[in-house]
């Protein structure tokens, strides 16, 4: 069974909006934290965002005050809501979660959804 799936990537014009969802086999409430990264083009992963369990969220200096996150546990399904997006959001983005199975800590990831901004 695919633990995390990404969806609502596309392709949007320069200084839109996207809200991406990350929906989970199981309860957001089992994992220790969730992230969100993204990859450019020709870059390194980044890490954008992450929530912890107890969901206080942290983003990184390129989302900050453009980026938001939710969690609805309703749906197993965490967001993030992107506004004001440059070009240079373009990437692919991923989500990621990590649990603790027999004391040792497992991360998921998903496959990824595609974002670009582009006029």
């Amino acid at each position: 069974q695919v633990e995390l799936v990404e969806s609502g990537g596309g392709l949007v014009q320069p200084g839109g909006s996207l809200s991406l969802s990350c929906t989970a086999a199981r309860p957001i409430s089992t994992f220790i934290t969730m992230e969100w990264h993204r990859q450019s083009p020709g870059k390194e992963r980044e890490r954008i965002a992450e929530v912890s369990h107890s969901g206080r969220a942290r983003f990184e200096d390129s989302g900050k005050g453009r980026f938001a996150i939710a969690i609805d546990n309703a749906k197993n399904r965490l967001s993030l809501q992107m506004d004001n997006l440059p070009p240079e959001d373009t990437a692919v983005y991923f989500c990621s979660a990590v649990r603790l199975v027999d004391e040792e800590f497992v991360a998921s990831w998903g496959r990824g959804t595609q974002v670009t901004v582009s006029s």
